[in-house]
């Protein structure tokens, strides 16, 4: 069963299969309209039956598991791919925003409140240019494969560089895709890597080594800790400037704006003339924000945060969450799997965490709350100087 849920999991690439293609000639026509009009997103065609794959997935005898652990563990994954085939079914219908919010939940009160406080609240941080490319991004990348192979000669990363990736930089099924047009501050490229390597990269390779194949493509409901983690990494390694945070709370405002039926134009009038945000970052989180039909996945980023520093700050470990991809609330159950022999510690830990000053700032994450995690100034960790 595990096996045959993670093979099914890779079949099924929905964040692919709902990122918008053309989105470079998508602003330039909204712009030409004197930002009131966008045509609708396009999006390539799925590469797998949904129909032929939802019957194999749910043909699966979950139920005749023996172990009420295992079975626990798969049938919720069997219950979540089941409702992301409907979620990538239904992309660009009405039902979609109903499917999104059914799996990766709606934008709740408090949620919305902080998303709020941080646009009021957060300013911006140094204005540093955009200085760094994909061949620099590239590099980096590269360099931080060689610092794991040190530990784990097995250890792989395939990185795609594609002009329609419709965000700077993701990882999807351990592979990193990079926009080729993607530009950065040399201050954020290191944050960036250690984000998407460190995190999405580092678990995906320890989940892989799991006897539990599901530890690598991700229990159920695992988005919001792995974003959590990601975007806490950016503040181990230095700079989390105040930009980056009141991003993440624009992407709440936009999926709640999406929920209520808002489109492009009325989610960048909100995001630009509203809360100040560039033209090219509130273009892109609106866009974010109504892939698919209403996605509602971008307001994990927030809520994965927040309910990462509370973990930490009522004293939860660290390391540990790193032996693959699971959600906060399955601390209990990896702890019996470790009892049980169907899960293992993590074989590696972030490149950070070996860089001087780690603990001390990992201590001061353990106090801040979310609107106080971020940098006025670059304060870089010395991540090249890691020894392995």
């Amino acid at each position: 069963m595990d096996t045959a849920l993670a093979v099914m999991d890779a079949e099924l690439d929905w964040l692919l299969a709902l990122n918008p293609l053309g989105t470079d000639a998508l602003w330039q026509e909204f712009d030409a309209s004197r930002r009131r009009h966008v045509s609708p997103l396009r999006y390539a065609d799925p590469v797998v039956d949904l129909t032929a794959l939802r019957r194999r997935l749910l043909d699966l005898p979950v139920d005749e598991i023996e172990s009420p652990l295992l079975a626990g563990v798969l049938a919720e994954k069997q219950r979540e791919l089941d409702r992301t085939i409907e979620l990538v079914r239904l992309r660009g219908t009405d039902g979609f925003i109903g499917a999104s919010i059914d799996l990766f939940g709606g934008v709740e009160a408090g949620l919305l409140a902080l998303a709020r406080q941080i646009l009021a609240d957060v300013g911006s941080g140094d204005p540093l240019p955009a200085d760094t490319g994909v061949d620099a991004v590239v590099a980096a990348v590269e360099e931080e494969v060689d610092w794991y192979r040190t530990q784990a000669p097995d250890f792989e990363l395939e990185v795609v560089v594609n002009a329609d990736v419709g965000s700077l930089m993701m990882v999807s099924h351990g592979k990193l895709y990079l926009d080729l047009h993607l530009r950065l501050p040399d201050a954020r490229l290191q944050p960036l890597v250690q984000h998407e390597v460190g995190t999405h990269v580092v678990t995906y390779y320890n989940g892989s080594r799991q006897p539990l194949r599901q530890m690598a493509v991700g229990l159920a409901h695992y988005d919001p800790l792995q974003e959590g983690l990601g975007v806490l990494a950016e503040y181990l390694a230095g700079y989390l400037p105040g930009e980056r945070l009141r991003i993440l709370a624009a992407r709440v405002v936009a999926a709640d704006m999406a929920i209520h039926r808002n489109g492009i134009p009325e989610i960048f009038a909100c995001l630009h003339d509203e809360h100040g945000f560039s033209t090219d970052d509130a273009f892109d989180v609106a866009v974010r924000a109504q892939r698919g039909g209403g996605l509602t996945k971008d307001a994990v980023y927030l809520r994965g945060l927040r309910d990462l520093l509370d973990d930490l700050r009522n004293g939860g470990d660290f390391e540990s969450l790193f032996a693959g991809k699971f959600a906060l609330s399955h601390r209990v159950v990896i702890e019996q799997l470790l009892e049980a022999g169907w899960a293992t510690p993590p074989a590696l830990l972030p490149r950070y965490t070996r860089a001087p000053g780690f603990p001390a700032a990992l201590e001061r994450c353990r106090r801040l709350g979310v609107a106080g995690l971020y940098h006025a100034h670059p304060e870089p960790l010395p991540v090249q100087d890691s020894a392995p």
